[in-house]
């Protein structure tokens, strides 16, 4: 009896591998992640610091978005409205060096998309947020609590 048990797992195991569950086989993204311009994007609508959506981000291979282009830009600014909320954590800061914005991620910072007169540093604002209502960026103090946006390279080994 038991070792009927053991074969129909492994059985079911084969033909149902955990892979096709977690993948999004057409676009390699993981299950509730967008695809686009070859990476994997998901919006996080928990509230959390800067730094904690950034751990959040990194316990699922991915860091919070950066963002290299007019077009990623508004691919993550739709993933923001479509959930309703005005500021979203991306991966932007300066908290090393004032004025010297780094991705999460380590990509170059060469695409902006600024609120006028950001960022100010008003009051240590080291982070960066999306602000969907004004469709611009602006810096903002690291401890506030947001939602965020993550993003990563579309998997390799999609099974």
């Amino acid at each position: 009896c038991l070792g009927n048990k053991s074969f129909l797992l492994l059985l079911s195991i084969y033909l149902f591998p955990a892979k096709s569950y977690r993948f999004n086989m057409s676009s390699g993204c993981p299950y509730g992640w967008s695809h686009f311009n070859q990476r994997c994007f998901v919006y996080i609508p928990r509230s959390m610091s800067w730094a904690q959506a950034e751990r959040n981000c990194l316990s699922m291979g991915a860091h919070l978005a950066s963002v290299h282009s007019s077009s990623e830009y508004h691919h993550i600014l739709k993933l923001t409205g479509d959930h309703g909320y005005k500021e979203t954590w991306i991966g932007g800061t300066d908290a090393s060096e004032e004025n010297v914005w780094l991705w999460s991620d380590g990509t170059p910072f060469h695409y902006t998309h600024w609120c006028p007169g950001e960022p100010n540093n008003t009051d240590k604002q080291d982070c960066l947020q999306m602000n969907y209502d004004s469709k611009c960026w602006d810096d903002m103090q690291c401890y506030a609590n947001r939602p965020s946006v993550c993003a990563k390279k579309i998997s390799k080994h999609q099974g």
